[in-house]
């Protein structure tokens, strides 16, 4: 099983920052593989919590290089819930990197553990309407959940707006998976790119400092 790790967080940065100099990024130091993956963004603003900027990922198996590459992006610039990120968001940001791994479908929608594991629901709605939506296994733990809040939340997140009953929560079918992640914020990128390729990394001839 291939984990995540500092490399492919890396090659997020050089993905987006290659993005903003329209060029292409660095051969990332890492090894291809097939596997579902997230990339997530977060901002640090001044000194506090770091709060979501963008995530996207895929929950079916792909190629990590073209994955990280591709989902770097579109979680940047493209997650509609958020103004694209700007260049001058760098030396706030930090980056997670999500590889998600043991599928399992779930007897129930409380059959899985806060804090272990992430969550798939699927569900057709009271105006049968097929919805889904997924959280990765921090999201719930991090906000302080029970089961029945992830759930009810996830069942808003998948664009339902109805009452949520218990027999709706029955009618989901939940699949359960884990993840291993890799985060890193941009002074410890900067540092890395220093110390690996003799140079901070640049945009447009402008050298980009830490916070």
């Amino acid at each position: 099983m291939v984990l995540a790790n500092k490399e492919m967080v890396v090659y997020c940065f050089d993905t987006l920052l290659a993005h903003y100099n329209s060029e292409e990024a660095s051969p990332p130091a890492f090894d291809d593989g097939q596997y579902p993956l997230f990339v997530t963004w977060k901002k640090v603003v001044y000194g506090g919590e770091p709060r979501l900027r963008g995530c996207i990922g895929t929950l079916e198996g792909c190629g990590l290089i073209n994955g990280f590459r591709d989902y770097a992006l579109t979680s940047a610039l493209r997650d509609r819930r958020f103004p694209p990120i700007q260049a001058k968001e760098l030396p706030s940001l930090e980056c997670t990197v999500s590889i998600l791994t043991d599928y399992e479908t779930a007897n129930n929608y409380l059959d899985w553990e806060v804090g272990k594991h992430g969550i798939i629901i699927e569900f057709v709605d009271d105006y049968n309407t097929r919805r889904n939506a997924t959280y990765l296994p921090e999201v719930p733990a991090h906000e302080g959940w029970t089961k029945v809040e992830a759930i009810d939340s996830l069942v808003r997140k998948s664009g339902f707006s109805g009452p949520i009953t218990e027999s709706l929560r029955k009618r989901i079918k939940l699949t359960r998976y884990q993840s291993t992640l890799f985060t890193m914020q941009y002074s410890d990128y900067v540092s890395h790119v220093k110390a690996t390729r003799g140079a901070a990394p640049s945009i447009a001839g402008a050298k980009l400092g830490t916070r």
